[in-house]
């Protein structure tokens, strides 16, 4: 059917028609409104629109604030340090692993035993069915502890230490024995790519230390955090608890995250079609009323105040900005459609 057959409809007909097409207006409005206000949670779920960079290794000026995607290997600028050991790594992340020989309570139902194994906490025997002939050390003399490279660079940005200890992957690392202190030196000798302090290092016994490494590895990544001078950081507070992701490899944002692919498209083109229905609605009306010739500025006017109205109130509570814009679409639809109808015929 014609938009002409359409305007010349008369009666019942053309009040169903009118009532079904302003019906299809306001309701492709709201669903338009609703659709951008549930992406806007989206964004703001995660910190908010990312800016795609792909592998551009250069700083952009215009980018401050806001949240970007950038993918590529990163550069460890300052290694990590173990100053006790004088170990250092090209790594963003090195960790010291420390392990003791000690006795360990196995429990089957009602069977105890007891066997020695290294383990990276103090067993604390006390707590023992049978403490007696199974009392470990105590206190580990060496604490495991995780040093981060003094700075890490992804392109021409520094990673935030959120970013840096986000970094995915662990290997281990083998001790350089040239550069051991002196005294422990004389207390560790090197296996299986381990310090350990056995004088045999292959039977160890109850007390003894080893101690390892490990690092996470220089590998491609693609991170997406928020431009803040020359780093990339974690947005404050973000509503997802983290504000910032990091996966291994060229990853995709759809891939990292996929419920930004919720983002509508053709959003003023469907904001006017609303309208235009609507307001062929409100012109179908209008002519019931008064048998007249359809004025387009009164239908016009009855679209603006219909759709305004109804597109006001997904926004309402959330952007206030929004919200008056479409109050304000709607009073123009108003003001249009009362001047219209008060307008002297001819």
């Amino acid at each position: 059917m014609s938009i002409d057959r359409i305007t010349n409809l008369r009666g019942p007909l053309a009040v169903a028609a009118g009532l079904v097409l302003l019906v299809l207006g306001i309701a492709s409005g709201v669903w338009t409104e609703r659709s951008l206000e549930d992406y806007r949670v989206v964004l703001e779920l995660h910190g908010g629109a990312v800016v795609n960079l792909g592998r551009s290794m250069d700083m952009q000026a215009d980018l401050q604030g806001r949240m970007v995607r950038l993918s590529g290997t990163p550069r460890v600028v300052e290694a990590p340090y173990d100053p006790d050991f004088n170990q250092q790594a090209g790594t963003p992340v090195l960790v010291r692993q420390v392990q003791m020989f000690q006795w360990r309570e196995l429990r089957l139902g009602s069977n105890v035993t007891y066997e020695l194994d290294w383990a990276d906490t103090p067993q604390d025997s006390s707590r023992f069915a049978q403490p007696k002939g199974h009392a470990n050390p105590g206190p580990f003399p060496i604490a495991g502890k995780r040093f981060d490279a003094g700075s890490v660079a992804l392109g021409g940005y520094k990673l935030g230490v959120a970013l840096v200890h986000a970094l995915p992957g662990s290997e281990p690392v083998a001790p350089d024995m040239k550069t051991l202190p002196a005294n422990l030196a004389a207390s560790f000798s090197l296996h299986d790519n381990a310090l350990v302090t056995s004088a045999r290092p292959g039977d160890p016994h109850l007390g003894d230390l080893r101690v390892s490494w490990s690092a996470v590895p220089l590998q491609e990544v693609t991170v997406i955090a928020r431009v803040d001078g020359d780093h990339l950081v974690a947005v404050p507070n973000a509503a997802d608890g983290k504000g910032y992701e990091v996966n291994v490899g060229d990853s995709a944002l759809l891939d990292m995250r996929p419920d930004m692919a919720a983002q509508p498209a053709l959003t003023w083109p469907r904001r006017i079609l609303a309208v235009l229905l609507a307001a062929l609605g409100a012109g179908l009306l209008l002519r019931w009323r008064d048998a007249t010739r359809v004025d387009p500025l009164a239908a016009l006017g009855g679209g603006l105040l219909a759709v305004g109205v109804f597109a006001a109130m997904p926004w309402l509570g959330s952007s206030t900005v929004t919200a008056i814009t479409w109050l304000v679409v709607a009073l123009v639809g108003l003001v249009l459609l009362v001047w219209r109808r008060r307008a002297p015929r001819h």
